[in-house]
């Protein structure tokens, strides 16, 4: 979970853009997404929803904090973060970021309806990434969750690969995506109450980065 993202985010937000098609042009995205299935068509589509969906937060509800105060956000996030914070008053509004959260889990379902891995194996190996998330990702004063953000794809190409060779790709993708969202940002919630931070994503921001990278690196390695 992370703060809205800045104007200087819509920047940022192209700039990735304009990276990654370059990237899917010279075939290192195209690679991870023939892995899953996927057309160009279809890839483009999962790459425009999740990049532009990154920019929607949803407002779900809002919770009381037990912080005492909001802890001085570091200068190194300064800028990546809204200019315009409210002002934290001892409430939280918890909201659900749409390419970080919707998309990915929206695309996952899909992955498992239509490529034949076997349920249980899922829910295994889901379960392991989603564990080791909760133990590496660390509540950041201020800022919301954070986490090393290659242990996650690489754990879950391993666990893949273990699990499912056959499907490792789909299995790694949808464990390592949904491993970083439930350890990460939905086991981590009740850190939420002590970063003294006005708003939180689920999917958001830093945790954005974080399953988009490990969804991509994931199927790349499996």
């Amino acid at each position: 979970m992370n703060h809205q993202p800045a104007p200087l985010q819509f920047g940022l937000a192209f700039a990735f853009l304009i990276f990654f098609i370059t990237i899917v042009q010279i075939g290192i995205l195209r690679i991870a997404f023939d892995k899953l299935g996927l057309t160009q068509q279809g890839a483009y589509l999962l790459l425009f929803a999740s990049l532009f969906g990154s920019l929607i937060n949803l407002p779900l509800f809002s919770i009381r904090s037990d912080a005492k105060q909001a802890a001085p956000v570091p200068d190194i996030y300064r800028q990546l973060l809204h200019k315009a914070m409210p002002e934290f008053k001892g409430r939280t509004l918890i909201a659900v970021n749409v390419g970080g959260a919707i998309v990915p889990s929206l695309f996952s379902v899909y992955l498992v309806l239509t490529r034949g891995v076997d349920f249980f194996t899922i829910v295994i190996a889901t379960l392991i990434i989603t564990l080791i998330c909760r133990f590496i990702s660390r509540p950041l004063p201020g800022i919301g969750i954070g986490m090393p953000i290659f242990i996650a794809p690489i754990s879950a190409a391993l666990v893949a690969l273990l699990l499912a060779p056959e499907h490792s790709p789909v299995l790694a993708y949808v464990s390592g995506t949904l491993g970083v969202l439930l350890g990460a940002d939905l086991l981590r919630f009740k850190d939420i109450r002590t970063l003294g931070t006005p708003i939180a994503s689920i999917g958001g921001a830093g945790t954005f980065d974080g399953i988009f990278i490990t969804g991509i690196v994931a199927v790349l390695l499996a």
